[in-house]
């Protein structure tokens, strides 16, 4: 399998805080935000965005964790670190590290579902368009067509950042 690294530290550095800035500017109005990141990188993107966040406005800021099986979205539980109150009329950005199909994506709205909340929007770093479900990001910080036979992988150690396609 061949590695190809299509951002690099620096390049990925930008592009998060590029998706920052667009959070900031489409919630400019808002008080408080919810930053939704879904288990595995997409969690880990959700803080890094928080903290990119911090620098830009006034805005109160809370980070939560959606947690789901993304190989049997169907037959697992979405959980929220939180209570389904904390969601009432709130302005909500669900975060994932790629869109592919938009399943994971899609399966994770379900608890933002069943409450009446004031706005929900998407973040990625990377959006493939591959469209399996009416799922689209609102702010994805690289669009890239990709083969179905290819994979995005996305590093955000805390040194080191990346996306390779393998």
């Amino acid at each position: 399998m061949v590695e190809n690294k299509i951002l690099n530290h620096v390049q990925t550095e930008r592009k998060i805080r590029r998706i920052a800035f667009e959070i900031y500017e489409n919630h400019y109005d808002e008080e408080h935000i919810i930053l939704a990141g879904i288990d595995g990188m997409g969690y880990r993107l959700a803080e890094i965005l928080l903290t990119e966040l911090k620098t830009i406005g006034k805005q109160k800021y809370q980070l939560i964790k959606v947690s789901l099986d993304k190989l049997q979205p169907t037959q697992s539980e979405v959980k929220l670190d939180v209570s389904l109150d904390v969601l009432k009329n709130q302005s909500i950005v669900l975060i994932d590290d790629v869109l592919n199909t938009g399943r994971t994506l899609a399966y994770s709205l379900k608890p933002f579902l069943s409450v009446r909340i004031r706005r929900l929007s998407t973040a990625v770093l990377v959006d493939r368009s591959h469209s399996n479900f009416p799922i689209s990001a609102n702010f994805a910080g690289y669009r890239l067509s990709t083969t179905l036979n290819e994979h995005v992988r996305v590093q955000l150690d805390s040194t080191q950042y990346a996306v390779y396609l393998d």
